[in-house]
């Protein structure tokens, strides 16, 4: 097995947003929402290394509202599951086993907040 990241920084997580997005990318029905949206994908990866550095090392770097960027994108509930799937299998895949809980358990509750915002809070 080869050796898995034993720290949580911005080349780590770099590493798992690029490995993340090229398998979701590739997905029937994740793939295009996220062409759709995405122009600049250097510039969408350095501000998602800036979320998730807030979120799992409590930078503060990300100043954006992320469930604005999401309300605008043409997402149903079903698409959580599925975004939740591939972040897991890599998350498992590059971290060792108690970071990639981390990172597990961090985007279940971002998933689960956004999917309060988007689709019941009105």
């Amino acid at each position: 097995m080869p050796a898995r990241f034993t720290t949580v920084d911005d080349a780590t997580i770099g590493a798992l947003l690029r490995a993340f997005y090229g398998r979701a990318r590739l997905d029937p029905v994740l793939g295009p929402v996220f062409e759709g949206a995405v122009e600049d994908w250097e510039g969408h990866f350095e501000t998602l290394t800036r979320f998730w550095s807030s979120a799992m090392l409590g930078s503060g770097r990300y100043k954006g509202d992320a469930l604005a960027v999401h309300r605008a994108q043409p997402i149903r509930p079903e698409h959580f599951d599925l975004w939740l799937g591939y972040w897991s299998q890599t998350a498992r895949a590059l971290f060792a086993p108690e970071l990639a809980a981390l990172f597990e358990a961090k985007a279940a509750g971002i998933g689960e907040s956004l999917k309060l915002g988007l689709f019941f809070r009105p």
